[in-house]
């Protein structure tokens, strides 16, 4: 076999509860998830169907590093989200079987730049620069979903240097879960090592070097992070 040219970049790997990794493939995350949010950012929902956006798996930073502040931007943003990981092949699933299909979940944080983001809307062109970079989806650790009663009983939050800046709870996400994992898979042939990030609810807001973020969910093992 011929050698490559130089040496492959490692897969990001993530914790799971009781010992094992978990290889990231593709992080795909959903927009406007929580009507609150939405509403906050100056739109409406679109009920008609979930829509979406993707991060490298590259991006991933795991709980407890540092996060570089990022370049070209004077306004980076927090979005604490409940992560979804696939565990199995998902081509069209039906909403009823949507949850055999998943791993686990886990507590994450989508940094946006939030300035670059809001210039790309303005031109109708992709978000690619404002949520696709380095270091832009910190994540918790894994719990498998049979570790995990009902997560959609869950409350969400995240603190900034301990002040609440996001709460709400799972339940009210426009697209459930089902709905999600269902919509995507007609979309992409989900795999194993796939993330959904399922949107953000109401409270986002910029972060300065030396902030501290702490996000929480029921039932799940927290994200941190602090900017440098």
């Amino acid at each position: 076999m011929p050698d490559t040219v130089f040496p492959p970049r490692p897969t990001p790997l993530v914790p799971v509860t009781g010992g094992d990794m978990f290889p990231v493939a593709r992080i795909f995350c959903v927009g406007r998830n929580y009507a609150a949010h939405a509403a906050e950012m100056g739109h409406a929902v679109d009920r008609e169907a979930p829509f979406y956006f993707t991060k490298s798996a590259h991006a991933v930073l795991l709980s407890g590093n540092d996060m570089p502040y990022p370049p070209r931007t004077n306004d980076l943003h927090h979005e604490m989200e409940l992560v979804v990981a696939i565990g199995a092949a998902a081509r069209g699933v039906q909403q009823e079987d949507a949850l055999k299909v998943v791993f686990g979940y886990s507590c994450g944080v989508d940094m946006t730049r939030r300035d670059l983001q809001a210039a790309a809307k303005d031109k109708r062109r992709p978000w690619d620069t404002g949520k696709d970079f380095e270091n832009a989806a910190i994540l918790g650790p894994l719990t498998p979903a049979a570790d995990v009663a009902d997560i959609t009983a869950s409350t969400i939050a995240l603190t900034v240097n301990g002040v609440t800046r996001q709460t709400a709870s799972i339940a009210d996400m426009v697209w459930s879960i089902t709905e999600i994992i269902a919509d995507l898979s007609t979309l992409y042939t989900l795999m194993p090592g796939d993330l959904i990030m399922t949107g953000t609810p109401a409270g986002v807001g910029p972060v300065v070097a030396g902030d501290v973020l702490h996000g929480t969910i029921d039932g799940l093992m927290p994200v941190s992070t602090r900017i440098v």
